[in-house]
């Protein structure tokens, strides 16, 4: 009887927020079509460690299971990205799982995001409506802007992008790729162009577009392929005409 195959997982652990990181071996089953998720759910069932000693059950985030939410992100063999979609026969042994470095770990794998979801509302990446009665239809998008736009609006905020620029980190204030291309989806709907001028004077500060240091990991890094650095193009033409606009009092749209 040929021994079952075993595939090897190096696992950075932390067991809270200021506690010291350490590493921790498992070695899991192997069976065809097998993503990272799959293999640490069967190391949740039986939080056994490669040397057979007993310990506890890794923390980490996920939802969907589909790369649709983005809560799974994490470090897998140096590279952040969803651990739904990264599949074991893809990946080399031992696979080597970390924590995103650029927010902070609350456990294990699972790490704190709400550093996005701050630049976001400073950015105000949403389009407001005064009032909850029916406004009738709004005005519509034309269709070869909804096309690039909806590319835009694939982003699941899952924060692979801020891991992967050299220029996010704990000293500096800069909001990153995944705001800024929010900023040009908004202003690009015709509701949510009312407020351009606001959303560019945001990104015009510090922790805004002069941070950018255009190395341009985040598209390359991007599990959903957005252009992110063509959007960032297009906000420092934008941003520009916006200053334009404030010297000479103009800034109304």
């Amino acid at each position: 009887m040929s021994e079952k195959k075993m595939v090897k997982f190096i696992i950075q652990r932390q067991d809270s927020e200021n506690a010291a990181p350490y590493e921790e071996t498992f070695e899991v089953p192997y069976r065809p079509n097998m993503n990272v998720i799959s293999a640490l759910m069967e190391i949740r069932k039986n939080p056994v460690d490669a040397s057979g000693k007993a310990t506890t059950p890794i923390a980490w985030d996920m939802n969907c299971l589909e790369e649709v939410c983005g809560a799974c992100s994490m470090v897998i063999n140096g590279k952040p990205r969803q651990s739904c979609s990264a599949l074991v026969d893809q990946l080399e042994q031992p696979i080597r799982l970390a924590p995103m470095k650029t927010f902070p770990v609350v456990r294990d794998l699972q790490v704190d995001r709400s550093r996005m979801f701050d630049a976001l509302k400073k950015v105000k990446a949403w389009i407001p409506i005064d009032g909850t009665y029916d406004l009738g239809p709004g005005p519509r998008m034309p269709e070869n802007k909804r096309q690039w736009a909806y590319e835009l609006s694939k982003c699941m905020t899952c924060g692979v992008c801020l891991e992967a620029c050299p220029n996010v980190n704990s000293k500096s204030d800069f909001i990153g790729a995944q705001p800024l291309s929010q900023v040009r989806l908004f202003n690009a709907h015709p509701t949510g162009a009312m407020n351009k001028a606001e959303r560019l004077e945001a990104i015009m500060g510090d922790g805004g577009l002069v941070n950018c240091g255009n190395s341009q990991n985040c598209v390359q890094s991007c599990p959903k392929g957005i252009p992110l650095t063509t959007s960032i193009a297009a906000l420092n033409r934008d941003t520009t005409i916006q200053s334009f606009r404030r010297f000479f009092g103009s800034d109304h749209q």
